[in-house]
């Protein structure tokens, strides 16, 4: 995977952490700067791990799964694209996962921020398989997640859940790209 590949890949990752930082931002009348960088950089934090676990994962069943690594991929890829795909189409009134910072809800924080991360556990688990530079990638997916979270909570009453939805659609549509374009690339050689 080159730069722009992995780019993508951080951008389409982030964006279920968007749509749940936007649903909240609508919920707030105002959001100072400070917290939603911190709710960033919690949510970032957890985003990073979970593709370094998962690549873990991956590595150790590497040596099982090697002739097949590139239909893992793809597999992987294509599941978690139509996650995402079917997740921006459900109905949003209200049911937006809850994003908070005060102290004593910060546990719920934490377990949202892992929710929104188990598709990162899986794509290290094919980063593994497609042998790319994982803490590389983890930093770009974290860092991607830490300034789409801080994004969606400063700015969710202006731009709307909608906008939230359309891109997490878009982050599926991306990792289902990144699937077919891992296979051909295996399959054409």
């Amino acid at each position: 995977m080159n730069f722009w590949a992995i780019l993508l890949l951080a951008l389409a990752m982030s964006t279920d952490a968007f749509a749940v930082a936007v649903c909240r931002g609508i919920s707030l009348k105002s959001t100072p700067i400070l917290g939603a960088l911190k709710i960033g950089i919690l949510f970032g934090v957890v985003e990073t791990i979970t593709p370094l676990l998962g690549w873990l994962v991956g590595y150790i069943a590497l040596q099982y799964i090697e002739q097949w690594e590139h239909w893992v991929v793809f597999i992987v890829m294509l599941f978690l694209g139509i996650n995402m795909i079917y997740n921006s189409q459900k109905q949003s009134d209200g049911n937006c996962r809850e994003l908070t910072s005060s102290k004593k809800s910060f546990l719920m924080l934490i377990f949202t921020a892992i929710s929104t991360s188990i598709d990162a556990f899986a794509v290290g688990i094919g980063l593994a398989l497609a042998n790319v530079n994982i803490f590389f990638a983890a930093t770009m997916i974290g860092i991607a997640t830490c300034l789409m979270v801080t994004i969606g909570l400063l700015l969710g009453n202006k731009i709307g859940c909608l906008i939230g939805k359309r891109a997490e659609l878009l982050g599926g549509l991306v990792l289902i790209s990144i699937g077919v374009i891992t296979l051909y690339q295996h399959l054409s050689i």
